[in-house]
């Protein structure tokens, strides 16, 4: 099987798409940007792994930095955990810039920058799920994991830059700061499209707010998701639409490179199959893939939907109203259904076992509770001593300045 890229699509908004709707085609689409790069490239990745995959980026790299393109590359400290720091040398030697995000301290590991992005010549950009590394260059069905993105042109580009810019400054700092000053929120770029960036905190991310409102009244739903564990209000929100949609189809992994995650996640069918949702497990390889389409409305990026993407780490999705963008999405679903089953809503109404139960709260409290918890607690305590580093210094400086 050959993935063959799509069509671009255009909407009225000045944006031109192309959907890859595998991981071999998306890898294969951004080293021919590489490849033509004259000005420009940034390059943002979670997890780069030396490999022959990662070879052919790095000599892509490398030789547009001997070009004299202006090549930054940000890097994700635990995700590339592993690769040899002088992996780069030559393009850095080059005039290239390398960046490592979050360089790992033991309370603070856990803020991930787990964003896929792609900027060349500030005209195109790249997004979606796909790491740099072997399991994503491949079909999905014969090799490699279910993954894809998409390729943008357009006014959205500008807001693109500007976040990767806005992420390499915070990058080497101290992430109990960053987050409050990182780039973050709902960003409309026209009419039809939206960037939507995701950063550390409790509060209703950006993504969690757009989906509100789309889902509120929508028709029909179809969500192809790696990590798929709602909590709280999104979750509500979630089943509230599997109740009111005339269709609502989720595509979820048959094989998880997360198994407890998974546990967890199948604790959950139930809920959404009494409302009227259908689920389906896909069979020949892991899904990494991130894409919600709703109606006409499409949602691609780097976020799953679990607490750890929507809570901890930093994230980044696209918001596209286009029906033939959606259609195309919709057809790509209908293509991976052939390579799935449905759960049969029984298999799911009550955990076979008392091992199987307990394994599915322990899943749970792991993910919701305890990643989660621990993340925020460190950064909440860090936060307060601060502050009240903060109080003492103006009480100094008030201080002396009675005393003067």
């Amino acid at each position: 099987m050959h993935a063959q890229t799509q069509p671009q699509l255009s909407t009225p908004d000045g944006h031109v798409f192309g959907w890859h709707d595998t991981g071999e085609d998306f890898l294969k689409a951004e080293l021919e940007a590489l490849a033509g790069a004259r000005s420009k490239i940034l390059l943002e990745q979670y997890i780069f792994r030396a490999s022959p995959v990662g070879e052919r980026f790095r000599d892509a790299l490398t030789d547009a930095s001997r070009r004299g393109v202006k090549v930054t590359v940000m890097l994700d400290d635990v995700g590339c955990w592993g690769l040899p720091h002088n992996y780069f040398k030559e393009m850095t030697e080059l005039g290239g810039k390398l960046v490592w995000f979050n360089p790992v301290r033991w309370r603070f590991w856990s803020f991930r920058d787990h964003r896929k992005l792609l900027v060349v010549d500030d005209e195109m950009a790249f997004m979606g799920g796909c790491n740099i590394a072997p399991e994503y260059d491949g079909d999905g069905v014969a090799t490699g994991w279910r993954d894809g993105g998409i390729s943008v042109r357009g006014p959205v580009v500008k807001q693109l830059i500007q976040a990767f810019e806005a992420q390499v400054e915070i990058a080497g700092n101290r992430i109990w700061r960053v987050r409050r000053k990182s780039r973050s929120g709902w960003m409309q770029e026209g009419a039809d499209v939206s960037l939507l960036l995701t950063r550390p905190g409790l509060q209703q991310g950006a993504l969690q707010r757009a989906l509100r409102g789309d889902l509120l009244h929508a028709k029909e739903v179809f969500i192809t998701m790696a990590y798929f564990l709602p909590v709280g209000k999104f979750k509500r929100m979630l089943l509230h639409a599997a109740k009111v949609a005339r269709h609502f189809q989720m595509l979820l992994p048959g094989k998880s490179d997360v198994p407890l995650l998974q546990v967890a996640a199948r604790a959950l069918y139930s809920n959404f199959q009494r409302r009227g949702a259908e689920i389906y497990e896909y069979q020949p390889q892991v899904v990494h893939a991130k894409v919600v389409v709703v109606d006409d409305i499409v949602y691609v990026g780097s976020s799953n939907m679990d607490p750890r993407s929507l809570g901890i780490n930093f994230e980044i999705m696209l918001r596209i109203r286009c029906a033939e963008l959606a259609r195309l999405a919709r057809s790509t679903f209908e293509r991976d259904l052939r390579h799935s089953v449905r759960v049969h809503p029984l298999s799911w109404k009550k955990a076979s076992s008392w091992w199987q139960r307990l394994k599915q709260k322990v899943a749970r409290l792991i993910f919701t509770r305890l990643d989660l918890g621990v993340a925020q607690l460190f950064v909440q305590k860090k936060e307060r001593t601060a502050a009240r580093a903060g109080d003492k210094n103006k009480e100094t400086r008030r201080g002396s300045e009675a005393s003067a």
